[in-house]
């Protein structure tokens, strides 16, 4: 016999199944009605579909993994204002072809540039946007003799507090201009560099993002295979144990590059950064339709936004008239076209041509089997400790030796220091 408070709480859990079920499929009908809005629209040049992620939830509930802080252009906008950061400079004397894809015409560094990462349940695009970029980058500048992924996992965690609840692009690139990174590939070293020994690796699973599920062999976010991360990992400050040489020590095997962080502020502009030194990391407003996207060609239908969202552009073509940009995501292969989407170019769709940072052309990027190139002429005489960069840090001398650099256990950052000091 069920005692009466026992009674009545299994009546009002039946009755709380009982509506969750009811708010679930109504949530599932308005996703439903969305998505078939979107492909009806006349015209429309991009498929949408249901995904397993979302089903049952509310639409916009991609919301929480928009990790591009507010006030990014803004905050792009004053660093260039204050000379902290400069404009890529168009020259029009270089033509530019009508389609390009980095990939393609950079073949020794291809298993670099078409590794697709996937940035879990975490809101650390702009961390990972930044990270795959430079590692580009950075096979581009070695001609294809060093081709190694730089790691998500410190400049997500190292190069500010809480980065999974979101960060700025010119944070990332700051902290890799200045403190470098350690190797890392992705989850439990799965993906195209399994068998390197990455010295950071991501800490957090791969998930099953937007989109239908197909073949995606990943748990969806928010499950007990793929948590909602509350808070952040910590700042790494040592290599994974399965690190290997010459990977392995998180002090002195890493990469940063000499020069500024540089803004590409137009459609042609960042045809021809991408095209003379490879893709480039940008941010865009995500509306309410993105999480339904499945290929084709994205323009916004719906005039709900969601947050900023950083990505890698690769490439560029033209399909049926239409204009794009092929992008690259950090939601795994399973996602998109194959990891990737394409966006109209040419239009500033969503924002995407106007918050994009990289490199600059001049960069000269250092670490583990890169031929030193030495600043020009002897080192300058002066204060070690007031020097920035790596690149200054090797610049500059004190009693007739070369300043050196020093990253910080503990903390992660480095710091350039006398020569001969101890390095802990």
């Amino acid at each position: 016999m069920v005692s009466r408070p026992a009674g009545l709480l299994l009546a009002t859990l039946a009755l709380a199944s009982a509506f969750s079920g009811v708010e679930n499929a109504e949530h599932t009908v308005a996703r439903q009605a969305e998505i078939d809005r979107i492909n009806a629209i006349p015209g429309i040049q991009w498929t949408a579909g249901m995904n397993s992620r979302f089903e049952g939830q509310p639409l916009f509930a991609s919301k929480s993994l928009c990790g591009v802080k507010e006030g990014s252009r803004e905050r792009i906008a004053e660093r260039v204002k204050s000379g902290s950061m400069t404009v890529f400079k168009r020259d029009p004397n270089v033509a530019l072809p009508k389609s390009f894809d980095s990939e393609a015409n950079w073949p020794k560094c291809a298993k670099v540039i078409g590794d697709i990462r996937d940035q879990s349940a975490c809101g650390c695009c702009w961390a990972f946007g930044a990270a795959e970029a430079a590692s580009d980058r950075l096979c581009i500048f070695s001609n294809g003799t060093v081709q190694v992924p730089l790691s998500a996992q410190e400049t997500c965690f190292c190069a500010q507090m809480e980065g999974c609840s979101g960060g700025q692009l010119e944070t990332a690139w700051d902290y890799i201009n200045t403190q470098g990174l350690v190797t890392g590939g992705q989850y439990k070293n799965s993906g195209p560099f399994s068998d390197l020994g990455t010295c950071s690796a991501f800490s957090l699973p791969h998930c099953h993002h937007h989109g239908p599920q197909g073949d995606d062999p990943y748990p969806a976010e928010g499950t007990k295979g793929c948590p909602n991360v509350n808070e952040s990992p910590a700042c790494p400050t040592a290599c994974d144990a399965g690190a290997k040489a010459p990977y392995n020590d998180f002090q002195k095997a890493r990469y940063s590059f000499a020069g500024s962080v540089q803004n590409i502020a137009d459609e042609e502009g960042i045809m021809q950064a991408i095209m003379q030194h490879g893709p480039v990391e940008a941010a865009f407003t995500v509306m309410g339709d993105f999480e339904n996207y499945v290929s084709g060609i994205y323009h916004a239908t719906s005039e709900k936004t969601l947050g900023g969202h950083a990505i890698r552009i690769v490439g560029w073509g033209e399909e049926a008239g239409t204009k794009y940009w092929k992008v690259a995501n950090s939601w795994n292969p399973y996602w998109g076209e194959k990891g990737y989407f394409r966006i109209r170019r040419g239009t500033d769709e969503c924002g995407i041509e106007d918050s994009v940072v990289a490199s600059a052309p001049s960069a000269q990027w250092l670490g583990p089997g890169l031929a030193p190139k030495p600043p020009p002429g002897p080192p300058t005489p002066g204060n070690c400790e007031d020097q920035d960069t790596q690149g200054e840090c090797a610049a500059t001398s004190k009693g007739g030796k070369r300043c050196e650099w020093c990253v910080l256990k503990g903390l992660g950052i480095g710091i350039c220091q006398d020569p001969g000091a101890q390095c802990d």
